[in-house]
């Protein structure tokens, strides 16, 4: 039997998505804040959270607006991704020094998309917990803009050709090779 260590609880659920969250306003104000806390919560609606901690810069544009749209990163753009967590919005534009292009959202949100990634999930904020040193916004998916360059030559789109990247305990890395598909465990052969 293998042996195991028993740690004080803490959050060791990884890997997890390492995403951009683009937010702003109508007046134009943007900020980019990197979130690895972010995930499905629901499919009918389409509903998504995000994790984020009171005193970051984009807290209040996301709260004050209730929107902000999840872009999903890949391994052209870990360092921004990176960059993007460890800046803050209010020292610096994000969007500028990292060369990264604010796009129109085409659902009902100010918030811009970052045109750079493959997958921007336009997102409106139905529901705020405020459950200690985060913030967890419940939030519709209003609208999803993909890349057609990776359309194939069927019109599906090829998600996980795009480089992926994840975040594991401090650590990013690229998804990598496929070891199955949904239902292949009980799959008559």
């Amino acid at each position: 039997m293998e042996q195991k260590e028993l740690w004080k609880p803490g959050n060791m659920l990884y890997p997890v998505p390492a995403v951009m969250v683009s937010c702003g306003d109508e007046k134009g104000k943007k900020n980019i804040i990197t979130v690895a806390w972010a995930g499905t919560i629901c499919s009918d609606p389409p509903m998504v959270s995000i994790s984020v901690r009171p005193e970051r810069y984009s807290y209040e544009i996301i709260r004050k607006t209730g929107e902000f749209v999840i872009n999903l990163t890949t391994e052209e753009l870990a360092y921004a991704t990176d960059w993007c967590g460890v800046k803050s919005g209010r020292d610096v534009d994000k969007f500028r020094q990292m060369r990264l292009t604010p796009a129109k959202a085409e659902s009902l949100v100010y918030a811009p998309i970052i045109e750079e990634s493959p997958v921007s999930l336009e997102c409106v904020v139905r529901n705020v917990l405020e459950l200690g040193s985060h913030h967890m916004f419940i939030s519709e998916v209003t609208g999803v803009q993909i890349s057609k360059k990776y359309m194939n030559d069927t019109g599906k789109f090829e998600l996980n050709h795009t480089g992926l990247v994840t975040y594991s305990h401090g650590e990013y890395f690229k998804l990598g090779k496929k070891i199955g598909k949904f239902g292949y465990s009980v799959k008559k052969s």
